[in-house]
């Protein structure tokens, strides 16, 4: 029997931590706000609490979900099904397990691959999508992530995981942010994303997803050829301006791609938004969530989509 139990986290706002057990296995999400929903998802080594500014300032208009993705943040780390789909799938698990039906869903990186998938899977649940910095729309990759799915690296991520280590990248950050440098921010986001992989079964999760998505030659999954999909679907691509991580080009390739989609630019962000520039990033999201009626794809209409072809029930709803 699946259950939910809810308990505060200290030092987050209204930003409450929640667990519901699905199949056996521990799910945790972060929740905020009243309003029609909006769903949050994380990158890769992330977690929910990186989405904390920015799901403060949707809470006022808006019900915010974030759920830890299986392997990430305090969600059970087992062995099994990584793979985007599996993670997608496990998004409409909690989503139906605490009662919200249809919902925006707007994804960071690796988020941003879930949350296309998760719109490809379930299109009637959707009522919009936003893709931040996102993964999933082009090969090229930062060298980093490509040598991460290397054979070894488990081990190499078992030091790079270790307390001290952490706790040294985290001050080195806090430093940095005082003089300043937007590296500082980006350290900081590595030293809470190697906490968690020191519990035991994370770091496997962590390099199963990684595998699942990227090779030594770069992102070996692409969402490229369902871009014309997006022309029954308001769509926000956002991306950081600085972006060393994953190209700027992808998203505006993609925007070019995907009919009647929406982008926007922040110049001073990497390829954290939500961490470097979350007020900008919120206020992105609030006037495309005010502006953007949503969708509704009904089941019956997807085949026709699917193929090619106009959805008479794909319109926007109020």
């Amino acid at each position: 029997m699946d259950r939910v139990v809810s308990r505060a986290v200290a030092g987050a706002g209204h930003f409450e931590v929640r667990e519901v057990e699905l199949h056996g296995h521990r799910c945790v999400y972060r929740i905020a706000g009243e309003g029609p929903p909006v769903v949050l998802v994380h990158g890769m080594v992330n977690s929910s609490y990186h989405w904390t500014r920015v799901a403060l300032g949707l809470a006022g208009s808006h019900m915010v979900v974030a759920p830890d993705l299986i392997g990430h943040g305090d969600s059970s780390a087992m062995r099994g099904d990584y793979s985007i789909g599996a993670h997608a799938t496990r998004i409409r698990d909690v989503l139906t397990a605490i009662g919200i039906e249809r919902t925006t869903i707007v994804g960071h990186s690796l988020g941003g691959g879930v949350a296309m998938q998760f719109f490809y899977q379930f299109p009637q649940r959707v009522e919009r999508l936003a893709l931040v910095s996102s993964g999933g729309l082009g090969s090229e990759v930062s060298p980093l992530l490509r040598t991460a799915a290397l054979p070894g690296v488990s081990a190499a991520l078992a030091v790079a995981a270790d307390r001290r280590v952490v706790a040294c990248l985290d001050a080195a950050g806090a430093l940095l942010r005082r003089r300043g440098s937007g590296l500082g921010v980006q350290l900081r986001a590595v030293s809470q994303a190697l906490g968690p992989l020191g519990r035991p079964g994370a770091r496997e999760a962590f390099v199963q997803t990684l595998r699942g998505v990227i090779d030594v030659h770069g992102q070996r999954v692409s969402a490229t050829d369902r871009l014309h999909l997006l022309e029954h679907m308001p769509t926000l691509i956002v991306w950081g301006g600085r972006d060393g991580t994953i190209p700027l080009a992808h998203g505006r390739a993609a925007h070019a791609a995907a009919p009647g989609s929406r982008f926007e630019v922040i110049p001073g962000a990497a390829h954290f938004p939500q961490l470097e520039r979350p007020e900008e990033l919120t206020e992105i999201l609030l006037a495309w969530l005010h502006e953007t009626p949503a969708a509704l794809i009904e089941d019956g209409e997807w085949g026709r989509i699917a193929v090619g072809g106009s959805a008479s029930h794909a319109a926007p709803v109020r």
